[in-house]
C-alpha cells in the first residue's frame, strides 16, 4: 500500500512539473506569452515565442525580434547582499556624522559615501510592468560619458561600479572620463591606476577649466559609439537602466532620451523616487527648471511607456551620436562656469600751475594777512565741511559696498544652491529646443532609472555674475524669437548684455529648417504656461503684511528653505533699510505667497505643515497643498490643508499656525495692496 502511494505521489508531481513547464502547453508559456508579449491589435497578426527560458527572443507584430535584457544573476546577488546602506537604504547617521567637515569638498556627506560599498544594491522602484517588458535583440552600443571636477573618490568609483554591474556590456563602447582640470591627487595617478582594471574606461583631461559644457563636447568628440550617454559623476544606475533608453533611439534615431531621475540624499544616502515621479519637463518665464503633471492627453494605458518632454529632465540623457552632430552638438559659446573680463581705466590728473602774489606794503600786508586769516578760517570751515560730507559720502558708499556685498553673496549662495538645476537648465533648454524645433522628439523613459547626488552646495567656485544670465540671453536670442521678452519683462538687466556672435547658431537654424518656438509652444509646450503662463495674472494681494495687534511687520530676512518667519519693525515705520530685511510679498495667481514684487518673487513659497507648526520658506512647487493659503474678509491667513490661520506672538515676533478665531486680532493681517477683484475670485472658487 505504501508503495501504491508513492509512486501515485510522484506521478503526481511528474504531471505538476510537465503542467507547469512544458513548452507552448505549460502554464510557464502562457505566463510568458501573456505579460512579455505585447498584445498584438487584433487587425494583425500575433506574435510569435522562439525557444524558453532567459534571453528568450519574441517575433513582434513589426517584424523586428526583441528579448528580455534583464540579468537575473546579477538582480539575485544584488538581492542577497547586506550591510549599511544596501538596497539604498539610508546610513545610519550619530550627531558627530553630521559635521559639516565631511561636506565640505564634495557638497555632500563624504563620510557615508565611504562607509558604504562601491557595489551597493538599490531597490528596485521601476513599474512592476517594467519587468516583463522586452526589448530589441539588436541595439546600438554606446560611449558613455562622464565629467567630473574634483569629485570625490567613492562617488566616482560607486558611478563606475554600478555601470559596469548593471549594464549589458555588449551594449558598452566605452566609458569616457573626462577631467575638467581637477587638482586633487586622488584624480591623479591613482585614478589612471585603478581604471586599469575595466578595458573600456578611459581617461581624458582638459588643460586647463572648461566647463560643463565644453567638458561635454570634447567627451562627445572622442566617442566611437553609435548613441552618446551623458551621466554625472556621482549617480548610481539601476537594474536593466540602458536597453529603455537605446530601444526608443534604435525605433527613431532623431530621439533624445532621459531616464528617470532618482534622489540619492547628500546626507544619508538613502535612495528614492523624486516627489511625484513620472511628470513633465518644463520651464518658467526666468528659465528655471520645473517639473509639470502629465496632462490626461498624454496619459498612456500603460504607465511605464515612454511619453514626450518638453524639456529634458536634467544633465542625463542619450542621443544618437550622429544626429547630436547634425544638431550641432552643444553650443561652444555657452560658458556654463564661464569668466568675466575687466578693463582698467585710468584718471588723468591734470597739474596746477601757481603764480606769485604781486609784493604790497606793510600795512596792506597786516590787513591782508587778516583777511587772509578769515579766509582760511572760513576756507578750513568749508574744507572741515567738505571733509564731514565726503566722510558721510565715504560711510555711504561703504555702506553701499558692502551691502552690495552681502547681495553679491547671497546671489552667489542662490546660484550654489541652484547650480545643480541652473546650470544643467541653459544647456538642457537649448538642447531641448534643437531637438523639438528641428524635427525631433524628446522622451523620459520610466523604465530607465538613475540615481543622482543633489548636493548640499556647490564645494567648489563657480564664477557668477554676467556669465550666466550671458548663456540665457544667447539661448534665448537663438531660439526663442519674440518670447525672448518674457524673459526681459522678468529679467530687464539681461537686455543690454551681449550674445556675443549667434551668426553660426542662427545659420544652423535656417540650414536645419526649424520651426519657430510659437510652433513649439503650440505643439510641444501646450500645457506649460498653464503652470507658468508667460504674462503673469495679477496677483490678489502684495506688499508689506502687517499684523494688527503688533503693528510688526512678516520679515523673511532674504532667508531660503526652512527659514521661519518673523514679526520685525516695518521698514515704513523707521526700521533701517538694510538688505538684512525682506517685508514685500505676493500673494499671487498660484494662491501662494513669495517674498518679492509680483514680476521679481523669489522661489521660496510660505509654507505650514500643520495647525501648530511654524511658518517656513520652502521651494515654490506651485501644486498648493502645504503652499495654498487664502485671505479672508476678516483679515486670516487661512492654511485649508490644516484648517488654520497664521498667528503670531508679538512679545517673542515668533510667527505659527494657530486654530482659527476671527476676533483674535493676532491672526488679523493686512496687505499693503489688494486687488480686490482677483481676491473674490480666489474666495468665492474656495466657497464653492
Amino acid at each position: 500500500m505504501k508503495r501504491k502511494q508513492k509512486r501515485f505521489l510522484q506521478m503526481t508531481l511528474l504531471f505538476t512539473a510537465a503542467l507547469i513547464f512544458l513548452p507552448d502547453i505549460g502554464l510557464w508559456s502562457l505566463y510568458k506569452e501573456k505579460h512579455l508579449v505585447k498584445p498584438a491589435d487584433p487587425a494583425e497578426p500575433q506574435t510569435i515565442p522562439l525557444g524558453l527560458g532567459d534571453g528568450q527572443l519574441f517575433i513582434w507584430t513589426d517584424g523586428l525580434k526583441r528579448k528580455d535584457w534583464h540579468d537575473y544573476e546579477s538582480i539575485q546577488k544584488d538581492a542577497m547582499r547586506s550591510g549599511k546602506g544596501e538596497h539604498g537604504k539610508p546610513y545610519p547617521l550619530t550627531e558627530e556624522d553630521h559635521d559639516d567637515s565631511a561636506y565640505r569638498e564634495n557638497g555632500f556627506n563624504i563620510f557615508v559615501s565611504n562607509n558604504i560599498a562601491l557595489e551597493r544594491s538599490l531597490p528596485d522602484i521601476r513599474h512592476p510592468n517594467c519587468k516583463h517588458k522586452v526589448y530589441l535583440e539588436k541595439l546600438p552600443n554606446t560611449s558613455i560619458i562622464i565629467p567630473f571636477h574634483n569629485e570625490g573618490w567613492t562617488s566616482l568609483l560607486r558611478t563606475i561600479h554600478s555601470i559596469i554591474n548593471r549594464t549589458p556590456d555588449s551594449l558598452i563602447a566605452e566609458i569616457i572620463l573626462v577631467d575638467d582640470f581637477s587638482d586633487r591627487e586622488h584624480l591623479k595617478e591613482k585614478l589612471e591606476e585603478y581604471m586599469v582594471r575595466f578595458a573600456k574606461v578611459r581617461i581624458v583631461r582638459t588643460k586647463k577649466r572648461e566647463g560643463l559644457i565644453r567638458t561635454r563636447l570634447l567627451g562627445a568628440s572622442l566617442a566611437r559609439g553609435e548613441v552618446l550617454t551623458f551621466l554625472d559623476s556621482h549617480c548610481e544606475v539601476n537594474v536593466n537602466w540602458l536597453p529603455p533608453l537605446l530601444n526608443q533611439i534604435a525605433l527613431n534615431h532623431k530621439t533624445i532620451v532621459c531616464p528617470m531621475i532618482d534622489v540619492i540624499d547628500h546626507n544619508h544616502f538613502g535612495y528614492e523616487a523624486q516627489a511625484g515621479d513620472a511628470m513633465r519637463g518644463a520651464f518658467d518665464w526666468e528659465m528655471y527648471y520645473k517639473r509639470i503633471p502629465i496632462p490626461p492627453e498624454l496619459q498612456r494605458a500603460d504607465p511605464s511607456d515612454p511619453f514626450e518632454s518638453p524639456v529634458m529632465a536634467g544633465g542625463l540623457f542619450a542621443v544618437n551620436r550622429k544626429w547630436f552632430w547634425e544638431l550641432g552638438g552643444y553650443d561652444p559659446g555657452l560658458e556654463i562656469w564661464g569668466g568675466e573680463q575687466y578693463e582698467i581705466s585710468f584718471k588723468i590728473v591734470p597739474k596746477l600751475d601757481h603764480s606769485l602774489t604781486r609784493a604790497v606794503g606793510k600795512k596792506e600786508k597786516r590787513k591782508k594777512r587778516r583777511k587772509e586769516k578769515k579766509r582760511k578760517k572760513k576756507k578750513e570751515k568749508r574744507k572741515e565741511k567738505r571733509r564731514e560730507e565726503k566722510r558721510r559720502e565715504e560711510k555711504r558708499r561703504e555702506e553701499k559696498r558692502r551691502e552690495e556685498k552681502r547681495k553679491e553673496k547671497k546671489r552667489e549662495k542662490e546660484n550654489n544652491s541652484i547650480l545643480k538645476t541652473k546650470s544643467h537648465s541653459f544647456t538642457c533648454l537649448l538642447t531641448t529646443f534643437q531637438v523639438w524645433m528641428c524635427g525631433g522628439g524628446m522622451f523620459d523613459v520610466p523604465c530607465s532609472r538613475v540615481g543622482h547626488i543633489y548636493r548640499k552646495y556647490v564645494p567648489y567656485k563657480v564664477p557668477s555674475g554676467t556669465s550666466l544670465a550671458r548663456n540665457l540671453k544667447r539661448v534665448a536670442e537663438t531660439w526663442m524669437d519674440e518670447f525672448a521678452e518674457y524673459i526681459y519683462q522678468r529679467r530687464p538687466e539681461y537686455r543690454h548684455l551681449s550674445t556675443g556672435d549667434i551668426s553660426a547658431q542662427k545659420e544652423l537654424r535656417k540650414h536645419l529648417k526649424c520651426k519657430d518656438f510659437k510652433w513649439f509652444m503650440a505643439a510641444v509646450a501646450w500645457d506649460v504656461p498653464k503652470y507658468y503662463p508667460p504674462v503673469e495674472p495679477p496677483p490678489a494681494a502684495w506688499g508689506e503684511i502687517r499684523n494688527v495687534a503688533a503693528n510688526l511687520c512678516v520679515d523673511s530676512k532674504h532667508g531660503a528653505t526652512g527659514t521661519e518667519l518673523r514679526l520685525d519693525i516695518c521698514v515704513k515705520d523707521g526700521s533701517e533699510r538694510t538688505w538684512s530685511h525682506e517685508q514685500l510679498f505676493t500673494f499671487g495667481w498660484r494662491e501662494d505667497i513669495r517674498p518679492g514684487e509680483p514680476l521679481h518673487t523669489r522661489k521660496f513659497c510660505f509654507d505650514a505643515i500643520s495647525h501648530s507648526s511654524p511658518v517656513t520658506l520652502y521651494d515654490c512647487h506651485g501644486m498648493k497643498g502645504n503652499q495654498h493659503w487664502s485671505y479672508r474678509k476678516d483679515k486670516t491667513l487661512f492654511h485649508p490643508v490644516s484648517s488654520s490661520c497664521i498667528d503670531c506672538n508679538p512679545a517673542e515676533k515668533k510667527i505659527f499656525m494657530n486654530r482659527c478665531d476671527p476676533l483674535s486680532e493676532t491672526q488679523q493681517w493686512i496687505f499693503e495692496h489688494i486687488n480686490k477683484t482677483v481676491l473674490e475670485k480666489f474666495n468665492s472658487k474656495a466657497s464653492s
